[in-house]
């Protein structure tokens, strides 16, 4: 005598698990579906910072300050492009590209100059240094701005 199969559900089998060819039908079902819970009056979720972001902008300046300015180059470089690339984060581009201009300056000036210091925090001017703060500091507070918008 035989004990009787129950049937199981393999979640990769799943008909509903299964991605479809096109990415954009995955997408359309994914907005549909948000629209759906929205609509039955449910809270819709709750989108996330971007913590990438946001830990880079303070990075930054502390990177600066403690005389690290050549390695800021790495969070200044996540920052443009996580905020070129992330479409809820479109208002603050020109804060991104503002940042990364003035890093960017002392980062130029240090590369073509004739004699150069061994290190970028040593060649950089303490008013450059400030400018590269306030901009992180300036970006922090726009990206907080925009957050808190409905």
């Amino acid at each position: 005598m035989s004990i009787p199969a129950q049937p199981t559900t393999d979640p990769t089998t799943h008909p509903a698990a299964q991605p479809t060819a096109d990415p954009t039908a995955d997408r359309v079902q994914t907005v549909q579906q948000v629209r759906r819970v929205e609509a039955d009056g449910a809270q819709p979720a709750v989108r996330r910072p971007s913590r990438a972001v946001i830990i880079s902008a303070f990075a930054v300046p502390v990177m600066v300050v403690g005389q690290f300015a050549m390695l800021a180059i790495v969070p200044v470089a996540i920052l443009l492009t996580v905020t070129l690339r992330t479409a809820r984060l479109r208002a603050l581009r020109w804060w991104a590209a503002g940042l990364t201009a003035a890093y960017a300056i002392p980062l130029a000036a240090w590369a073509i100059g004739p004699d150069r210091a061994p290190s970028l925090s040593k060649d950089m001017h303490p008013a450059l240094a400030a400018v590269i703060v306030i901009a992180s500091i300036a970006f922090i507070t726009a990206y907080y701005a925009t957050r808190r918008r409905p």
